[in-house]
């Protein structure tokens, strides 16, 4: 076993920040502790990082991960577990690739051999969905997601709701299946209206119909409505997870892997979902560093169903010319056909970064900054 030499840390456009840990034999990893909005907070939390675990054993990724998180006295939330995230990614890429095997492989072995995708379409107020679902059909998708709604107040017209519906059916024209966003951004006057009037139309699932902490709303939803429910994104750990799962509320986990500590906590995660009969799809609107750990996880996690890709999703349209397929050597991992993905089988997360680019990029790159709502009274509204 070696010690860790070094660990480093990377921002880059559009809005991800990338780490890489160094052994003293000179083996490395790569991990991604993206926090879209808050990357100067994961930054400092790293750097107190850096001075805590330069010195470890770098083979000892569940020490490390415990280390980081119980001896923090404050724990979870998402800036440290984002930041533990990215440094638990890179540990397992680092320990993987010396071994010459896929991560996937020291996790218990593929139970696939080819990993179910979708991608987003329609923007933050969604529109023009019908051209946007026939490219993505064209792409080799079978499936999208997409936001419900624009912004609703806590009580609006239902009225707002009636594009959501004319949304919905017309991409499942073009041939497939939709999962709509409500983005916490319902209230659950609205949310309720929202669900019985899509449910006809059978989307694939409702994600985030409420925020995560109303969970006794959630509850209350999840009894007036057959469509599968989905959550996650803003869960950090499995107790965040857990009350979830004992109230039956919810079909589908999203937790995210560079928000809820990583490839070791995420998989915690999936073994309780299994448990209760709930499927795990990762919420990865992110980097291609983040895909390639959810892919490695999806490939050995029984209970997974289906994994986001953020393939020209509009955060990274906005702001120029970076996508997933940056930053890797090899972009034609991200090719998707019928709907799939095929499986990484390459050592460590089975990609190759290209460490030229990012250093290049994080010379200049800025923080992304948090977008959000505003009514037209002047008052905050959910995003």
């Amino acid at each position: 076993m070696a010690k860790i030499k070094s660990i480093e840390y990377f921002r880059v456009l559009p809005r991800w920040l990338f780490v890489k840990v160094t052994d003293e034999q000179g083996n490395y990893g790569w991990g991604e502790a993206t926090l879209e909005g808050h990357s100067q907070a994961v930054e400092g939390c790293l750097d107190a990082m850096v001075q805590r675990f330069v010195g470890y054993d770098a083979d000892n990724i569940e020490h490390i991960w415990q280390t980081a998180h119980r001896h923090s006295f404050y724990r979870g939330g998402p800036v440290l577990m984002s930041a533990l995230a990215g440094i638990d990614i890179a540990l397992w890429d680092l320990l993987s690739r010396r071994l010459n095997l896929p991560i996937h492989v020291l996790l218990g072995g593929a139970v696939r051999h080819k990993v179910k995708v979708y991608s987003w379409i329609g923007g933050d107020r969604p529109r023009d969905v019908e051209a946007a679902a026939k490219e993505r059909y064209a792409q080799g998708f079978r499936a999208v997601k997409m936001n419900a709604t624009e912004d609703v107040d806590w009580l609006d017209s239902p009225r707002a709701l009636e594009t959501s519906v004319e949304r919905c059916k017309i991409v499942k024209a073009v041939g497939l299946d939709v999962g709509l966003d409500f983005h916490g951004r319902l209230h659950k006057p609205m949310a309720k209206q929202l669900a019985k009037a899509l449910e006809p139309h059978r989307p694939l699932f409702i994600e985030e119909p409420l925020l995560s902490e109303h969970y006794e709303g959630i509850k209350q939803l999840s009894g007036l409505t057959t469509i599968p429910i989905a959550l996650g994104e803003r869960l950090y750990s499995r107790w965040d997870v857990k009350r979830f799962l004992h109230d039956t509320s919810i079909d589908i986990l999203q937790p995210d892997i560079s928000h809820c500590g990583g490839i070791s906590e995420i998989r915690r995660i999936a073994n309780m979902a299994e448990a209760y009969d709930v499927a795990l799809a990762p919420h990865c609107p992110l980097g291609p560093i983040a895909l390639a750990a959810c892919i490695q996880v999806a490939m050995c996690t029984p209970n997974f169903t289906i994994q986001e890709m953020g393939l020209t999703i509009h955060y990274n349209t906005e702001a120029g010319a970076y996508d997933i397929k940056n930053y890797i050597k090899d972009p034609s991992v991200w090719d998707v056909k019928e709907g799939y993905v095929r499986g990484l089988t390459g050592p460590g997360l089975g990609i190759e970064v290209d460490e030229e680019e990012v250093r290049k990029v994080a010379k200049t790159a800025n923080a992304w900054p948090p977008k959000g709502f505003v009514g037209p009274d002047g008052s905050i509204r959910e995003w």
